[in-house]
């Protein structure tokens, strides 16, 4: 009978264990691939480099870089990703950005003087305080940028789409498509 007893103890155990072992490899196999993904926002140490020596990057991938404070004026960016970039108090007068992605990038008291942004995706930026004069932001992707509180003297916004867009004044425009 003792015998018997631990048979079957021993046998409980061991099916015991075996779906322990099951439910963390199940575990494991589902949790493993998330830690082992690349975060989505990282630039080029490259392409920074790049551009701080010879201000032309065009096609660059910036994404999240940090760029703030610097003196990027005249800077040839066209088609560079800069989504989630912090350009927060950056001189990017004369600067050219046509067909750049700007998605929720920081421009917060930036020098835009004369700056490019033609086709741009500036969905979600923010431009508060920044100088925008003469700046061309013609067919622009406007939609929940905020502007509050910028100077946008003489800057052209022909063909821009604007929703949800923040103006200089604190006014926020319609979600609905006005084109």
């Amino acid at each position: 009978m003792i015998n018997l007893t631990k048979q079957v103890l021993k046998l409980t155990c061991t099916r015991s264990i075996k779906k322990m072992k099951i439910s963390i490899l199940s575990i494991v196999t589902i949790i493993a691939p998330l830690g082992l993904m690349a975060p989505a926002s990282a630039y080029s140490p490259e392409d920074l480099e790049q551009l701080k020596q010879t201000l032309l990057c065009p096609r660059c991938d910036l994404t999240g870089a940090p760029l703030n404070n610097l003196d990027l004026s005249g800077a040839n960016l066209r088609n560079a990703n800069l989504s989630q970039a912090n350009l927060s108090q950056t001189n990017l007068s004369g600067a050219d950005l046509s067909e750049s992605n700007l998605e929720a990038a920081n421009f917060t008291g930036a020098n835009l003087t004369s700056t490019t942004f033609t086709g741009a995706n500036l969905r979600s930026a923010t431009l508060e305080n920044a100088d925008l004069t003469r700046a061309g932001l013609f067919a622009t992707n406007l939609d929940g940028a905020n502007f509050k509180g910028a100077t946008t003297t003489y800057a052209n916004f022909r063909g821009s789409k604007f929703r949800l867009t923040t103006s200089p004044s604190g006014l926020v425009t319609s979600d609905r498509r006005y084109w």
